[in-house]
């Protein structure tokens, strides 16, 4: 009798390691026999995937960031192939983190193992020189927003819209009262989720900044609180350190490690980094405000690899039209971001029409995305089993 079959996915980051569990155990209930191994994070160690390694290894942000750790992720990348070719594998999925996956499938598939990206690299944003290496590298495109579809099809490049499981997990209609009271927070104050960022590159880039916005909020909104998620624990202290140096913000804001979800659906409107959060808080349907900063260097390197489209939170990108304010590296300053966020809080007008083209996103998004994802996966799977 021959060993169970095993099949690799690798996730990159944190977003990526939430996006890949129900697929897991999606593909564990269908074919009990399959073994999952790869880089995985707490939620898909959960699903039942052994970690080769862990995804916090991967979690690099900005061109100068990546640079700096190259050489260690270009032998983590060398090594993972050979394991991967080695182990027999029947199939590779990468999750999100094209930079990465990208270059792992093509040599995996190089090697004659069939390749999955789930999460198509954001071409129609920047970089789209990125769909040849896409050709190159994948047997088969997973895509979490309906748009692109068409978009690799004319490339010429087999790829299925799958829905995003985010808007399985966020309720059509949120429920702010229950939100806050689960939080143990003022059920009748205004309350502003902050959220700059889940790494510390990003809260040393935003950190003040969104603090020093909340800080003018305070003369601004009477009996305004503050609630801020922190991603990891780790973080905590740092975040806290910043915070010492706006004191009428620390003495209104509740910091709440993990449980973002609670804190966008209790808030009255959210200051956020742009990113997959920006995703969520319009899942949740709140007023937003998005801002940037990145390092001067990854900033201009970015431009000149380029392309971007008119916006770069996905609210934006899904509606094809800015439906919520974006203010990126010198624009991002404490007075633009505090005026935004007071005239979202005052559009009252506007919000009936704001939150019905938020529902409407959250209905182009809801597809039973792990069945779909655990489906692509063992068909091809069985596919290279058969050539």
């Amino acid at each position: 009798m021959g060993a169970s079959p095993l099949f690799a996915v690798v996730a990159g980051e944190v977003s990526g390691d939430l996006l890949a569990a129900p697929a897991i155990r999606e593909i564990s209930r269908l074919q009990p026999e399959v073994r999952i191994a790869g880089i995985a994070g707490e939620a898909m160690i959960e699903a039942g995937c052994v970690p080769w390694h862990h995804v916090r290894e991967l979690s690099v942000r900005g061109y100068v960031e990546v640079v700096r750790h190259l050489p260690r992720l270009i032998r983590l990348r060398r090594e993972l192939a050979g394991r991967v070719i080695a182990s027999g594998c029947r199939v590779l999925m990468g999750v999100d983190s094209p930079d990465f996956n990208l270059g792992l499938e093509a040599s995996v598939r190089a090697a004659g193992i069939p390749t999955i990206q789930y999460v198509g690299p954001s071409i129609w944003a920047w970089r789209a020189e990125r769909i040849e290496k896409v050709r190159r590298a994948v047997d088969r495109l997973l895509l979490v927003f309906p748009f692109e579809q068409a978009l690799y099809e004319r490339a010429g490049i087999a790829a299925s819209y799958v829905g995003h499981p985010m808007a399985q997990n966020i309720p059509m209609k949120p429920d702010r009262a229950a939100a806050r009271s689960r939080l143990g927070v003022d059920g009748r104050a205004t309350q502003i989720a902050l959220l700059p960022g889940s790494r510390r590159a990003e809260i040393d880039h935003l950190g003040a900044l969104f603090f020093g916005a909340a800080e003018r909020l305070c003369s601004d909104v009477p009996g305004v609180r503050f609630l801020i998620p922190v991603a990891d624990g780790s973080l905590m202290a740092h975040i806290s350190t910043v915070l010492e140096r706006f004191p009428r913000v620390a003495a209104s804001a509740t910091l709440i490690q993990g449980r973002s979800h609670d804190c966008l659906e209790a808030a009255d409107a959210v200051l956020l980094a742009s990113g997959t959060a920006t995703l969520e808080a319009a899942l949740f349907k709140r007023p937003m405000v998005i801002a940037y900063r990145m390092p001067r260097l990854s900033a201009w390197m970015i431009r000149k690899i380029g392309g971007y489209l008119p916006w770069i939170g996905l609210p934006n990108i899904l509606a094809g039209d800015e439906i919520v304010p974006e203010f990126l590296q010198d624009d991002a300053t404490e007075d633009a971001l505090a005026d935004a966020l007071l005239q979202q809080l005052d559009d009252v007008k506007g919000r009936a029409r704001f939150v019905e083209r938020l529902e409407r996103i959250h209905e182009s998004l809801l597809r039973d995305t792990a069945a779909l994802v655990a489906e692509a996966v063992l068909d091809t799977a069985a596919r290279g089993q058969r050539t």
